[in-house]
This record gives structure tokens, sequence and C-alpha cells, in this order.
């Protein structure tokens, strides 16, 4: 009997244990259905380290598909949203959530075969019908990187991992453009508020979004690839470049990235952080006001402007140089070439030049400028007026005031930044510049079927451009990055565009 009432315990227990087991696998199916945003995750440990990040230019929404701040794009493209192909810290292509690619020999045909495994941070799948769905998504409703997508023809999935994309005319573009925002693959199931949240397929999750404040990043278990080293990365917002260098130097951050070479004074006395540099695609450069009724309308008055001021000279001396430029292109952009001997500074030549207009041809230079490049206008203002040119320097509040101001036409020259100017020159622009030429060579570009001939054709562009001297391009800026003792695996190009953070590692 005693053996009897055992087998009945047993058989008791066996049934308990199976019932929980049900209602744990119904529970999980239930949440699945009703829920799938937010499925649970079984398993799958996380690192405990953390690291604080510091940055300046905080996004005011976390939706990626309709805002088009820089801002929101460098916290999440690589770390919370994956796209189909991604951009190294060199600007080079790499596989992204498309393991591999071919394109057919006339341009018009990209094949794209997907990685395996692939899933979104709530476990639900990622296959080539995503892929499609969030391009039909981009186009159908307009969302940022539309313009990308403008010579896209048709878009199938033959089978699970594998999307054919073709175009109705070449672009050689496209392959960098489904590097940003045209090429992000997101979750057709997802009910998310996107202002507010995110979900993705990257390394990271989206744990809080406190707007004007922080982004705290969460390592996501269930990622696919290489997994982030730290557990949790909180992007920390500041006002201005420095109070971003006060949180490095008292150690509110571990890490901070900068384009302002205000950073590089966090490298103080006491404990210090480890100050470097990257370089970035974005430039310094003397835009030239080319409508009909500006002196610099004439290419002889633009061509002397250029040869009167020492560019090369102003890029060895700025603390923000990392080189000088002679082009449109920095050395990470698609088509670089060293142009700076095209313009070499000869104060005589462009004295020379200037003496074909008369007198009071010329009139008074306008010069604007950002507060933070005050000096440097300064400079350049010095070397115009010794080829006997008045200078009348206007220093504005604020890049975002100079940038109105050359929008509105209001300006002779104008000291400003900017990044991946190099086809505005072949269309409608705000410099008022226009040139046949110029035109038709950046048509050419356009209709290159293969990289070698798109590289080669951009530096063929890029000198019939410089030639024509819309503007002065001065010098590529340097991106800076301070970081605490023991903090590694940190990028440092382009991380005012991008800020992969997987690999950061917290000693």
């Amino acid at each position: 009997m005693h053996k009897q009432g055992g087998n009945s315990l047993r058989s008791w227990l066996v049934f308990v244990a199976t019932a929980v087991v049900l209602s744990l696998i119904a529970w999980l199916v239930w949440s699945a259905v009703t829920n799938r945003d937010e499925l649970p995750l079984i398993g799958g440990d996380k690192p405990s380290s953390s690291v604080t990040v510091g940055l300046t230019g905080a996004p005011d929404s976390l939706d990626i598909r309709t805002d088009a701040s820089t801002a929101i794009s460098r916290a999440l493209i690589g770390n919370v949203y994956e796209t189909l192909v991604t951009r190294d810290e060199n600007n080079a292509l790499q596989p992204g959530l498309a393991s591999s690619w071919k394109v057919s020999d006339d341009g018009l045909t990209y094949t794209f075969t997907l990685s395996s495994g692939l899933t979104f941070s709530n476990g639900n799948v990622l296959d080539s019908s995503d892929v499609i769905w969030s391009l039909q998504q981009i186009v159908k409703n307009k969302y940022q990187g539309v313009t990308d997508l403008a010579n896209l023809k048709s878009a199938v999935n033959p089978n699970e991992t594998t999307v054919q994309l073709t175009l109705s005319k070449p672009d050689p573009r496209f392959l960098r453009a489904l590097s940003g925002r045209a090429g992000i693959v997101y979750d057709s199931e997802a009910t998310i508020d996107y202002a507010t949240a995110a979900l993705g397929s990257g390394p990271f999750t989206v744990k809080q979004f406190d707007k004007g404040s922080s982004i705290t990043l969460e390592h996501n278990s269930r990622y696919h690839g290489d997994k982030a080293k730290v557990g949790q990365a909180t992007l920390k917002y500041y006002a201005s470049a420095d109070a971003l260098t006060k949180a490095a130097q008292n150690g509110e951050v571990q890490l901070a990235f900068s384009d302002d070479a205000t950073l590089a004074n966090a490298a103080n006395d006491g404990e210090k952080p480890k100050v470097e540099t990257g370089m970035s695609r974005s430039k310094v450069m003397l835009a030239f006001n080319n409508a009909t009724d500006s002196i610099l309308s004439d290419q002889q008055a633009r061509r002397a402007f250029r040869f009167g001021i020492d560019a090369k000279g102003i890029a060895s001396s700025q603390s923000d140089s990392a080189g000088a430029l002679g082009g449109p292109f920095t050395p990470l952009d698609p088509g670089y070439e060293d142009l700076t001997g095209m313009f070499s500074y000869d104060q005589g030549q462009a004295s020379s030049m200037l003496a074909y207009f008369y007198h009071n041809y010329l009139g008074t230079v306008d010069l604007l400028v950002p507060m933070r490049y005050s000096s440097l206008a300064n400079t350049i203002a010095d070397q115009l007026r010794a080829i006997s040119l008045p200078v009348n320097v206007e220093t504005l509040d604020s890049e975002e005031a100079v940038t109105q101001r050359i929008n509105d036409g209001k300006y002779t020259i104008a000291l400003t930044t900017t990044i991946d100017d190099g086809p505005v020159y072949a269309g409608e622009n705000v410099y008022h510049y226009q040139k046949g030429e110029v035109q038709q060579s950046y048509a050419n570009v356009l209709a290159a079927t293969n990289d070698n001939d798109y590289q080669n054709r951009l530096k063929a562009y890029a000198k019939t451009l410089s030639d024509d001297a819309p503007n002065d391009w001065l010098y590529t800026r340097k991106t800076f990055i301070a970081a605490a003792s023991g903090v590694s695996g940190y990028p440092k190009n382009m991380t005012d565009e991008l800020l992969p953070l997987a690999k950061v590692t917290v000693g």
C-alpha cells in the first residue's frame, strides 16, 4: 500500500508539473499574439558593465522614419536599427543585414542575400518580406530616405533570404543609400509609438527616452551577430561643447564625442580622460554668393578670391582641421582626390586678376561668420585686404544664423560648415551657382554602372567644379573623442554621423 501511495503521489506531482509547463507555454503564446513587441526574453545573459556617453544636439523624437535630424540617425542606426548595407569607419561599404550582393552589368538589378537567423529584438523573424515591406512603407509614406529610392522600379523576394531590387535607370549611389535611412528594415508587426520607442534588429534596444536629455540603450541578448560588450549605454546630451567638456573632465561621462575642438581641453592635469581625434566628412568652406547681382557671379573674381586665400595655411593652423581641401570631397568621400594644388596661395596672381575690374566694381566684401570661427574670419579678411579688397566682417551668434543668411542671399562670402555637398552644384542650389559643363559632368557620374567608373567620374566632376571655383573648400574637420581610463572599442571617424557602440568595453 505504501508503494501504491508513492506512485499516486508521483503521478500527482507529474500532473502538476505538466500543468505548470503547459500554462507557461499558453501564456507565452498568448503574449506573443497579443503583445508581440514585448515578448519576454527567456535566458540570455547580458554584461553587467555600463557606459555613459556624452553628446551635444539632443533629438526631439525617436521616430527615425519622419525626423530628419542627424541626431537620431546617429544614435539609432547601427545600434538599434540595422540596414541592408553598412559603412565602416572609413566610409567603405560593408555587409549589413545582407551578407552579400550582386549588381548586374547594366547597373539596374541588385540582388541581396540576407544573413541567416535574423530576428528583431522582440523575437520576430526578420526575412526578405520585411525588407520589401520596409521599402514599400518608405515610398508610400514618404519617410526619410524616400528621395534615395527615386529610381527604384520594383522590389521582389524570390525566397526568404533573397531580395531583388530593380532600378529604372542606373544609380551608382544606390548601395550607399541603403546604408542609411532608405535601407532600414522595420518589423511589419510592430505596434509601438515610434516617437518615444524604437524596435529594430540591432545589438541594442531602447530602454528609455527622456526628450532633450538622454537615450538609454540596453543590450539585446537576442542579437544575431556579435553582441554588445556592455549591458547598457546611456547617451546623455549637453547644451554646449563647454558643458560636455566639463562632464568628461569630472567623470560624469566615460565617453564624449564632439566636432568642437573644445573637447580637447578635457585632458586636464588630474584624472584626465584620453583625448583622441578622428576624421569627419564635414568641411569648413567659404561659401560664395554666385547670384547675378554679386561680384562673385564672375568666374575671374571667384578664382582671384581663391588665389588670395591661404587655404593650406589656414588648415594647418586650425585646431579642428584634419587637412586642407581643394575640392568638394573629403578623404572619406567616394571620388576624393587631392586638389589643393589647383589654387595655390598667390596674392600676386590674385591682385593681377582683380586688376581686370574697375576700381569701384567689386565694392565691399561682406563676410559672414559664426562666433566659433570669428578668429579665422579675421585671418581671411586680412588676406583679402592685402589684395586691395575692402572687407566687412559680420559675426553672427550661430551657424544656423549664417545658414539662414546664405539662404536669403544676403552676403558676399560666408564661413560655414557643410557635409556631402558635392552633388549640390549640379542643380538648383542656395549659392545660385549654375554651369552647364558642371551639370553635364555630374550627369555622367550618375550614368556609371559600376563603382570603378563611378569613382573615376566623380574625380573628373570634382576637378571641373573646383576649376570654376563656385566656393572655396578650406579643410576637412576633425572629430574629437574623450575616453576615461579603461574604456576602449569606440569609433573615431565620422562620429558626427554614425556612433556604433556595440564594441565599446569598460575595463
